[in-house]
């Protein structure tokens, strides 16, 4: 269910539902990542053809449900004005996956949810960023979409809506979600953050990155370092306004890939960037709502329980609000949470002051009885991972909370879709 907060937050004598939930530490990224191989492992296969019964252990996407066929692509994108923050390479690179309506997909292959590299790399990435996640057992590089590698788009122009994925997972973990906006008519952008994100596969190989695939560099939760959270997330705006900038190149008939990878056709021809959202999950969401506030090309965003406040500098004190919490919104907002979050007192705190300070009325909607990561695809692949015995009932609670897929994945499409449908829809 959804729980509708018309006057402010939930105090904090809101049912809570979730007894050993995940430490604050862990819900933008726990514990760190080693370079290191991933072990071997008897991969549980996994495939993404319709839902039935977990007792497989195959992970499978929910299919989109909109009338449109979905074509999807990658791009390789290059910010030569800005070296990386995180490690000594000259030039800021950023992957992106382009989800759209599809004129047709015959002849064209079904994408997967994450690169062969990436998925391999997972394995040991997974229950390091997630510590319910099992450290062996599941294949994750063979879970397939629900999209067409480089179908043909239809050619009527599109709201574009980017996707800020929370730290600690790919950009391929928010697939669910953007399948079905494309389904219904968006052009669907997710952004990989690398140095961050759990683990980057990348097409070509650069000066100072090592490999082709690049882990995440932090080894804590950033929210103890305050330094290094505002280095993350004014990475990540920075991030998400330059890929705005190459999909103008796109838009215009140009290729923004210096690889000069091929282009479905009419893509270009599909994007309207005079309607522009943006949406984003945990330290995505908070780069949702800031990069809103920054760039008045954002017309609408919607935060999945991100922090709109800076770490507290020392005990006792709270933390500074980024600017849109401070100043308030003028364009459309929306706040969707949990009622399982641990850390509800900075949430709300920063939420709150979000609500006072804005011009306009910006709802805030709770789903329960759920956990933070309820948000993406581990929606749907915790269940199946329970009952295939890979998984733990407590963990699953933990990472996603009791709520059934059967209800949390439609509730969570249909409240992102509706609040873009009224605010960029596409006709």
């Amino acid at each position: 269910m959804v729980r509708e907060e018309a006057d402010g937050p939930a105090g904090i004598d809101r049912r809570r539902v979730i007894a050993s939930a995940v430490p604050a530490a862990a819900l933008l990224l726990a514990g760190g990542i080693a370079r290191a191989r991933p072990a071997s492992a008897r991969p549980v296969p996994a495939r993404s053809d319709e839902p039935g019964p977990a007792t497989d252990g195959m992970l499978r996407l929910t299919p989109p449900t909109g009338p449109y066929a979905v074509g999807t692509t990658t791009l390789y994108l290059v910010d030569r004005s800005r070296p990386d923050p995180w490690e000594p390479i000259p030039v800021r690179e950023v992957m992106v996956t382009v989800f759209y309506p599809a004129r047709t997909v015959r002849g064209c292959p079904v994408a997967p949810q994450l690169s062969a590299g990436a998925g391999q790399a997972f394995v040991t990435a997974a229950p390091l960023t997630h510590p319910q996640l099992p450290a062996a057992g599941v294949d994750w590089a063979a879970t397939a979409t629900h999209a067409y590698t480089n179908a043909p788009a239809r050619t009527e122009r599109r709201p574009v809506l980017l996707y800020s994925p929370g730290g600690g997972d790919p950009r391929g973990m928010g697939t669910g979600v953007a399948e079905e906006l494309a389904s219904r008519g968006y052009v669907v952008v997710s952004i990989d953050h690398s140095g961050d994100g759990a683990v980057v596969e990348f097409p070509v190989d650069t000066q100072g990155r090592d490999d082709r695939v690049r882990w995440t560099v932090l080894r804590f939760d950033p929210r103890t370092d305050p330094g290094m959270f505002r280095t993350m997330i004014d990475t990540r705006i920075a991030d998400t306004r330059f890929v705005l900038d190459r999909l103008t190149v796109l838009a215009g008939g140009g290729n923004p890939d210096p690889t000069g990878a091929p282009l479905p056709d009419g893509l270009h021809r599909a994007l309207d960037l005079r309607r522009v959202g943006v949406y984003g999950h945990s330290a995505g969401g908070t780069t949702a709502a800031e990069t809103m506030y920054e760039d008045r090309r954002i017309a609408a965003a919607i935060n999945l329980e991100g922090y709109l406040d800076h770490p507290s500098p020392g005990p006792g004190r709270d933390g500074e609000l980024y600017a849109i919490a401070r100043d308030g919104t003028d364009r459309p907002l929306l706040l969707l949470g949990t009622d399982g979050f641990t850390d509800r007192r900075n949430l709300d705190r920063s939420w709150s002051a979000l609500r006072a300070h804005s011009r306009r009325p910006v709802p805030l909607r709770r789903v329960e009885p759920a956990a933070h990561h309820v948000f993406t695809d581990h929606a749907v692949f915790a269940p199946r991972l329970q009952a295939a015995g890979l998984m733990s009932a407590a963990d699953r609670i933990a990472l996603i909370g009791p709520i059934d897929p059967a209800v949390s994945v439609p509730t969570v499409r249909r409240y992102i879709h509706a609040f873009f449908a009224r605010h960029l829809p596409t006709h």
